[in-house]
Order: structure tokens, then sequence, then C-alpha cells
């Protein structure tokens, strides 16, 4: 089973180059109107939809969950080898869990972060970004 994604952007192209930075992949389907990425290890199928205007981060927040403490550095390099911008948060608490994380935001405002989780804890403190994880 793969989850699908459909993301109102109002530039296909600067997404598509954002989106394959953040994924680490090209995507699968390209047309004027469209993107199809198929992102094989979050079992994600993740499309961009043109639309004339998109109006802030239509949700609270999209995020990766990742196995490893070393894993949030390394997708931390590479999004820094991109020079697109980042917010860390080390030993944050939120959604009562203590975590290490990183926020990025595409080109239409929305946020993504990757996230490593240390452990469970009974807070449930914001991250600086006013919103949590799951």
């Amino acid at each position: 089973m793969n989850v699908h994604v459909g993301l109102n952007v109002t530039n296909v192209e600067e997404s598509i180059r954002f989106y394959s930075i953040l994924f680490g992949e090209e995507p699968v389907k390209v047309k004027e109107d469209y993107a199809k990425f198929l992102i094989k290890d979050l079992h994600l199928n993740f499309t961009l939809n043109a639309k004339d205007s998109v109006s802030g981060n239509q949700v609270g927040h999209f995020g990766i969950q990742v196995d490893a403490p070393e894993d949030i550095e390394q997708q931390k390099d590479r999004i820094k080898q991109a020079k697109l911008a980042l917010f860390s948060e080390e030993n944050t608490v939120c959604c009562y869990a203590r975590q290490d994380k990183f926020w990025i935001t595409d080109p239409d405002g929305n946020e993504w972060e990757f996230f490593y989780t240390w452990e469970d804890v009974e807070q449930s403190n914001e991250s600086i970004t006013g919103e949590c994880c799951l």
C-alpha cells in the first residue's frame, strides 16, 4: 500500500526542483500542470497539481520520520548541499515525545519536518514552530 498526497502548487517546475531535493528522487511523470513522485522508501504516491493561487499552508505540516538518529544528519546534509534553508531543533519535546528534527518550507509555504523520536514522554510541549508532529 502507498499513501497518496495531492498537493496544490502555483509553479510546477519550481516545486519539482524543491521536491526532487526533498525526496532525493526525480518525478516519474511530468506534465505542464502536474508531476508525480513515487517515493518507494516512503510508500508514498505524491502529486503536484497546478492551481492559479495557493494561500499559505493548507495543512498543519508534513513529516518524514527516520529510523535512526544518524539519518537526521544525513538528510540535513543532503538538504544543505542543495542550498535550501532549514531550521533545526535538537532534543525538543513535541507531541509527547523527545525528538531531534529539522524543518524546511516548500515554495508555496508548506512546512516539512524530518524527525527522529528518541522516546515517549509525559508532557506535550509544542516545538518552536508552534506545531507538533505525530
